[in-house]
């Protein structure tokens, strides 16, 4: 009877050895009747994986019993934060649902239960390197925010992304409809790394989109780690399209369905690098009065002036803004510098009309072609088809 006693304590303390417990096993019964181990209560081994210090980040907790099965498994790091995961069918197996995080530690609490019944308990801990380098991420639009009918999803990568799939799959957009949309890779403006969500065809007003980007532990590739999850939630405003003919020189506002108002405007100066871009244009933000300069474009010296009621088009500097200076011409000439302008009367009462994420489709013979999908949100100049094979899922 002692002796039976004894082996039990030493397995016991062997299983509660933090490191140690990575592949352990319980062996030995005690019925308070004498005997050893009977065939009803064989013994239990469990392996954690993984183990040890400073062991690579990236890969899901897994615990493994063999002997016996799992009651539960719980995963907790040094916050206290716990790490969810789901058993197997036939309780041999636990696989936690995230991965582990670049420098953290975890503690793994298994008990598990004999063919007797018997439970045990094991204890096990490890920890994960530092991330060699951290790769963070800019995201439009921000949260709480109402928006346009064609705002897509933005996330943009301070670092590149070589496995775009691995990082792909964490990320997951819900909307309140079940509106159908495809992620596509793309090429900044800036020349980073960028993927963008949108929808196959403008939202409806009224949807609700979450974005949830589980992306902490996910090794990007070579731009490294990432060591945080995003989140962004916002909601479609009503459905406003702006119609910008070039050609007629005027905009029109298009609300539900219905014009709202036409005023004249003057475009891109014709035959040269000053012309306006083409197709849809979504507005990404409205900054109101800022210094142009057209050095910062690559104009030379042509202009250097403080502009009032600044509609951001794209990246590369195409704006819908009050251009006194060019009052005369309104309706009658394109003769700006890339830009919409327009009164400053017709500027303010516009300004306060439109939100980001609002589409400005643009149409006139001479233009400089279509807005780039990475300049802005050039998004919705590429088919749908076309959209969705620059998904690394697809």
């Amino acid at each position: 009877m002692n002796h039976i006693r004894t082996r039990r304590t030493v397995a016991v303390a062997a299983l509660l050895l933090p490191l140690a417990a990575c592949s352990s096993s319980a062996t030995g019964a005690d019925d308070g009747k004498g005997g050893g181990a009977t065939g009803d209560d064989r013994p239990v081994s469990v392996t954690v994986t993984p183990h040890g210090e400073d062991v690579e980040a990236g890969q899901p907790v897994q615990v493994k019993v063999a002997g016996g099965t799992l009651t539960s498994v719980t995963v907790t790091d040094a916050d206290g934060a716990v790490l969810d995961g789901e058993l197997d069918a036939d309780g041999t197996g636990w696989t936690s649902q995230r991965k582990a995080v670049p420098g953290a530690s975890y503690t793994i609490t298994a008990v598990t239960a004999s063919p007797a019944g018997r439970e045990k308990t094991v204890k096990s801990a490890f920890t994960t390197a530092e991330a060699d380098q951290v790769n963070k991420v800019d995201w439009r639009p921000g949260a709480d925010t109402t928006v346009g009918v064609a705002q897509p999803i933005s996330l943009v990568f301070d670092h590149p992304v070589t496995d775009k799939a691995a990082v792909e799959r964490q990320l997951k957009v819900t909307t309140s409809n079940g509106t159908e949309g495809s992620w596509a890779w793309l090429e900044d403006y800036t020349g980073r790394d960028r993927i963008d969500w949108r929808p196959k065809e403008y939202f409806k007003p009224g949807t609700e989109v979450t974005l949830t980007a589980e992306l902490n532990g996910t090794d990007s590739g070579d731009g490294g780690w990432f060591v945080r999850d995003y989140t962004t939630s916002f909601t479609v405003g009503s459905r406003q399209i702006v119609q910008v003919d070039l050609d007629r020189k005027q905009l029109t506002l298009v609300r539900d369905g219905q014009r709202v108002r036409t005023i004249p405007v003057s475009g891109g100066t014709p035959g040269g690098v000053k012309r306006s871009w083409g197709g849809t244009a979504v507005l990404m933000s409205k900054e109101g009065t800022i210094n142009m300069n057209s050095e910062t474009v690559g104009l030379g010296t042509t202009y250097d002036k403080m502009v009032d009621y600044s509609m951001r088009l794209t990246w590369s500097g195409m704006y819908a803004h009050a251009a006194p200076w060019n009052k005369k011409v309104m309706g009658k000439v394109n003769k700006s510098s890339g830009c919409i302008g327009m009164s400053n009367a017709d500027a303010a009462w516009f300004y306060a009309q439109v939100r980001p994420g609002d589409p400005f489709e643009i149409t006139g013979e001479d233009t400089k072609g279509l807005v780039a999908p990475g300049n802005g949100f050039g998004a919705w100049n590429l088919s749908w088809a076309d959209w969705q094979q620059r998904s690394a899922l697809h």
